[in-house]
């Protein structure tokens, strides 16, 4: 039996700090554990919610790949009766190349992948990878005349 203090509290209890001295080592160790199963529920939930805007997106990807081959059947059959299957045919096909060509172009340009700082020649002297830094004109000083691509004209030729 545990002794009850003043307050109606506990005071003593038999056993009680054997079991506390336990369970501390194991404190460590469950707490890990329920920090990783939050970890496991959240990322549960979101790749659920992830899983379905994807089967949302492959579905509309399939119904314009349907609705791209119905209207591209439409246009072979509008050319078709005014010109021999064939040439139908052939405006079409170049008609879709063309497309994909300027999807792609756009594409790569709207990437907009910033420029490697690597990629223009080295200066000579500099090592490879070593920062660049500007010139400094000092106030009042003019500047130096610049080439047709705004980059300083080399004077010394």
């Amino acid at each position: 039996m545990c002794e009850v203090g003043s307050a109606g509290l506990p005071t003593a209890c038999p056993g009680t700090r054997a079991r506390m001295d336990t369970n501390l080592p194991n404190l460590t160790e469950q707490l890990s554990q329920v920090v990783r199963d939050a970890i496991k529920d959240e990322l549960r939930e979101q790749t659920r919610k992830q899983r379905r805007a994807a089967r949302m997106y492959a579905g509309a990807g399939a119904a314009g790949l349907y609705g791209g081959a119905a209207l591209t059947a439409f246009l072979l059959l509008a050319l078709a009766m005014a010109l021999p299957y064939w040439a139908a045919a052939l405006i079409v096909a170049v008609l879709l190349l063309g497309a994909a060509v300027l999807l792609s172009r756009g594409a790569r340009s709207s990437r907009g992948a910033p420029a490697d700082p690597l990629s223009r020649p080295p200066e000579p002297g500099v090592p490879p990878g070593a920062p660049v830094i500007p010139p400094m004109v000092p106030p009042g000083a003019p500047e130096p005349p610049r080439g047709p691509l705004g980059a300083p004209h080399d004077t010394s030729r």
